[in-house]
C-alpha cells in the first residue's frame, strides 16, 4: 500500500527504441534508481503509451523504422510541452540530435552509454522537470492570487468607500450654508483623501482587468502621430505644475500600425506620467517616434532622478516604487506594469535604459503590420 501511495512522487520515464538490448538496458539501469520505467519498440506503440502513462521524461530514438524519431518529438510536444525528452543516437545521427535540440529537446545520449552517463542525464532531464512545473505552479497560483484580490478590492474595499464617498458629497452639499471655512477646508481634504483611495483602488484593478485578448479584438489601422500628440495633451497639465517640458519631436510622417488606441494611449500616457513624477522641478521631457524596417519605435527620455542598475529588472513589476521619488510624488507602483502588459498585448516590446542621477530612456518597439 505505501507504494502506492507514494507512485505519483515517482518520477515516469519512457524509453522508446526499437533496438530491444538498449531498451533492456535502461531498463536495468534505471529501474536501480527507483524510477518508474516502460518501454516501446516503436514511435506509433511509444505515442499511445505516452498518452496512458504520462511520463515526466521520455527517451527517444531518432532513427527508427515506421514513425521516425522527429515525429515522435512533435508529437510529445504537442501532447505536453513540460514533458522532458531526451534523444538516443548513433555517431551517424548526432548532427540529427543537435538540430533536435533546436525544436526543444533536452539533452542527447549517443549510443553506446554507460549507466552512468545514463543515470546522469536522466537525473538532469528529471531537475529541469521539476522546474518547469514548479515555474507552473508559481504562475497559476500568482493568477489566482491576482483574482482573489481584484474580489477583495473590489467588494470589500471599492464598494464600501464608494458609498462613504457619496454619502460625503451629500453631507457637505447640506451642510453648505451653515459651513465656516475652517469646516470646509477640513471636508474638502476629507474628500480630496477619499478622492485619492477610491483612485488608486481603480489603478490596481486596472492591472488586473488588462484582458490581453479583449485588446486584440478592438485592433484597427492607427496613425501614430495623433495618438502621441492626444498623450502629451493628457500629461501637459501635470508638467506645467512642476515647469517641466515635454517635447515631441514630430516626424513628417510614420507608417501605420495594428492596435487598439485607447490603450497605447494609456500605456504613452503612463510612461509620460512616470517621467514627471521622477523629473525635478524644471526638468525636460522628450518624446520622440523612429521608424525601423522591423518596427516603429516610440521613445521617451527625461534628465530626472534615473534609475539605479540593480533596480532597473525589477521596474515592470506589479506594485514596484522606484526608490528615488522626490518629495511631494506618490506612486502606485504599478504604471509601468500596465503599459508593459498592453505593450506585450500589441506583440511589441518595452525596454529601459538609465544611469542614476542622469535620466531614463524608455523605448516601445511596435511591430509593423504585415504588408499584403
Amino acid at each position: 500500500m505505501e507504494n502506492i501511495s507514494n507512485m505519483a512522487e515517482i518520477p515516469k520515464i519512457l524509453v522508446i527504441d526499437d533496438e530491444e538490448i538498449v531498451r533492456e538496458s535502461c531498463l536495468r539501469i534505471l529501474q536501480k534508481q527507483d524510477y518508474q520505467v516502460k518501454t516501446a519498440p516503436d514511435g506509433s506503440s511509444g505515442l499511445d503509451l505516452l498518452k496512458e502513462y504520462r511520463p515526466d521524461l521520455v527517451l527517444v530514438d531518432l532513427k527508427m523504422p515506421g514513425m521516425s524519431g522527429f515525429e515522435v518529438l512533435e508529437e510529445i510536444f504537442s501532447f505536453d510541452a513540460t514533458i522532458v525528452t531526451i534523444v538516443i543516437t548513433g555517431f551517424a545521427t548526432v548532427d540529427s540530435a543537435v538540430e533536435s535540440m533546436k525544436k526543444g529537446t533536452y539533452d542527447f545520449i549517443p549510443k553506446p552509454f554507460n549507466p552512468d552517463e545514463l543515470r546522469l542525464i536522466i537525473q538532469r532531464g528529471l531537475g529541469r522537470r521539476k522546474l518547469v512545473l514548479e515555474t507552473i505552479a508559481l504562475r497559476n497560483e500568482k493568477e489566482m492570487l491576482r483574482e482573489h484580490f481584484a474580489a477583495i478590492v473590489s467588494h470589500e474595499l471599492k464598494s464600501p468607500l464608494g458609498a462613504v464617498q457619496q454619502n460625503l458629497y451629500n453631507l457637505v452639499d447640506d451642510l453648505e450654508p451653515v459651513l465656516t471655512d475652517p469646516q470646509r477646508e477640513k471636508l474638502g481634504r476629507l474628500q480630496k483623501r477619499i478622492q485619492d483611495l477610491v483612485k488608486l483602488i481603480n489603478t490596481w484593478l486596472r492591472v488586473i482587468s488588462v484582458d490581453i485578448t479583449n485588446i486584440q479584438e478592438q485592433f484597427v489601422q492607427l496613425e501614430l502621430i495623433p495618438l502621441v500628440k492626444n498623450a502629451v495633451e493628457t500629461v501637459e497639465p501635470q508638467a506645467v505644475r512642476k515647469d517641466i517640458t515635454i517635447s515631441f519631436l514630430e516626424p513628417k510622417s510614420t507608417s501605420h500600425i495594428e492596435g487598439d488606441e485607447g490603450t497605447l494611449i494609456e500605456a504613452i500616457v503612463n510612461l509620460l506620467t512616470n517621467s514627471v513624477k521622477y523629473t525635478k522641478m524644471g526638468g525636460k521631457i522628450e518624446i520622440s517616434i523612429e521608424e525601423n524596417p522591423a518596427n516603429i519605435q516610440i521613445n521617451v527620455s527625461d534628465n530626472g532622478v534615473g534609475i539605479a542598475e540593480e533596480d532597473i529588472s525589477f521596474i515592470f513589476a506589479d506594485f514596484y516604487r522606484g526608490k528615488n521619488l522626490p518629495e511631494g510624488e506618490r506612486s502606485s507602483g504599478l504604471g509601468l506594469s500596465i503599459t508593459k502588459r498592453i505593450i506585450e498585448a500589441h506583440h511589441g516590446s518595452i525596454e529601459v535604459e538609465s544611469e542614476l542621477g542622469k535620466g531614463s530612456v524608455f523605448r516601445i518597439k511596435l511591430p509593423k503590420p504585415e504588408s499584403g
